[in-house]
């Protein structure tokens, strides 16, 4: 397998939790990133995290932080451009800060169906997870042409490149992500 960077996408708001940071929000006793670090850490070579507030809090985790090159929060896709521009390696894996069970071997998944695609995205049952994703470096092209036209919706932008889905109907509960108070409770 070709050399992976792992991109967490920590840039948003936080909207449907009141507006907080969502990664640095305690889960079990630890920042919610924590949990997805330690999942993402053994699965690729170099991991970048990508915020747009608290930087110096993400930073004391030990990774590159990398915010946003679009000003206004403008989602994931801005958080997977400003990755893919600092990533070190020709495959690009994002994952969200708010899914702290993601599976343990999510890339090796996405990369076994890769070949002759731009991007491998997760899958359960009827329902793509399109911010758990295997991109090929080269597509950064694309994504910038896209943003430059004003484009933000990530499904948008998948729809111009070649994907594929894959099938983690297995793994189903390791997609749950936290967005609220009361999910976060929950878990």
């Amino acid at each position: 397998m070709a050399a992976v960077s792992g991109i967490v996408l920590a840039g948003g708001l936080g909207r449907r939790m009141g507006g907080v940071d969502k990664g640095l929000q305690p889960l079990r006793g630890r920042p919610m990133v924590q949990w997805v670090l330690e999942r993402l850490r053994p699965q690729v070579d170099e991991v970048l995290i990508n915020a747009n507030q608290n930087l110096e809090t993400y930073a004391a985790f030990g990774h590159r932080v990398v915010p946003d090159d679009i000003s206004g929060f403008a989602g994931p896709l801005a958080g997977l451009h400003a990755g893919m521009k600092a990533a070190a390696h020709p495959l690009i894996a994002t994952v969200p800060c708010d899914s702290p069970f993601l599976p343990s071997d999510l890339i090796e998944r996405l990369n076994r169906f890769l070949d002759g695609h731009d991007l491998a995205v997760a899958r359960t049952g009827e329902q793509p997870h399109p911010v758990f994703a295997l991109v090929r470096r080269h597509c950064l092209e694309s994504l910038e042409a896209f943003l430059a036209q004003g484009g933000r919706k990530i499904d948008a932008w998948y729809a111009s490149l070649k994907v594929i889905e894959v099938s983690f109907d297995d793994e189903a509960d390791a997609f749950r992500n936290i967005n609220t108070r009361e999910e976060l409770k929950g878990a």
